[in-house]
């Protein structure tokens, strides 16, 4: 995802590409730039923002540095618990902070249609999909999901079953306990279908991420609009006013 980030930068002509920090690929070159595994390469180049797509516990230590050093934070790791993101808006005064669960605007959109529809359905469930490398579950995209359609409604019916013959069959409890199910596959990237049923009816609201590349147009958006958004943010629905 770095790398991908990286290109995204460099093709965009009002951002410029000025240090990458992966202790992977440390020593290597990226667009002109040598790869660092330090973070004080971040502040010797004077960044204004740095992007984070690493896993949970990196990115515990990452975000209070770049707090630390004045950095405006764009961080698309997910797995963080609900303490995480209390100790986040603690701590980005200075400079501002955007956690996303999922950078594709279509994913934003397909989380905001799912909660408008919510108040019209009493069952729903939640399937996501993503490739054998991604290490939590289920996916913050997910758990997003859920707890926007459970504020938008608190009338879910209630499961009506009363026995797993293999456990968890039918899932994990969600917020509001809308049932949700991970799938680890490979050949796949990324997908989410929200199933919202009712007397008679179905809705099926499904976003599928065919490459990495989905993500770079809503990290680029908030790469240029993180200074005018103080503090920490939570969701680029926030930076796209939907």
């Amino acid at each position: 995802m770095g790398a991908t980030v990286c290109s995204a930068v460099v093709a965009d002509k009002n951002l410029e590409l000025v240090a990458a920090v992966d202790s992977a690929s440390a020593g290597s070159v990226v667009h002109g730039i040598a790869v660092s595994s330090e973070l004080r390469a971040l502040a010797d180049a004077k960044v204004d923002v740095a992007v984070d797509f690493t896993v949970a516990a990196a990115s515990r230590i990452n975000l209070p540095w770049l707090a630390m050093h004045n950095i405006h934070a764009v961080v698309g790791t997910t797995g963080f618990t609900d303490k995480d993101i209390e100790d986040f808006k603690k701590i980005f005064s200075s400079s501002n902070c955007i956690v996303a669960p999922n950078f594709a605007i279509g994913a934003v959109l397909m989380m905001r249609f799912a909660e408008i529809a919510a108040p019209f359905f009493e069952t729903a469930e939640i399937i996501e999909i993503h490739h054998d490398g991604k290490a939590d579950s289920p996916s913050g995209t997910a758990i997003s999901t859920a707890k926007r359609m459970v504020s938008a409604s608190n009338a879910w019916a209630k499961d009506p079953t009363t026995h797993e013959a293999i456990a968890g069959a039918r899932g994990a409890k969600g917020p509001g306990d809308i049932p949700i199910h991970a799938v680890r596959m490979r050949g796949v990237v990324a997908n989410q279908e929200v199933v919202l049923g009712t007397q008679g009816q179905t809705l099926t609201i499904r976003h599928d991420t065919i490459d990495r590349a989905s993500f770079m147009p809503g990290v680029v958006l908030a790469c240029k609009k993180i200074a005018e958004h103080k503090g920490f943010t939570l969701g680029l629905d926030k930076f796209l006013e939907i």
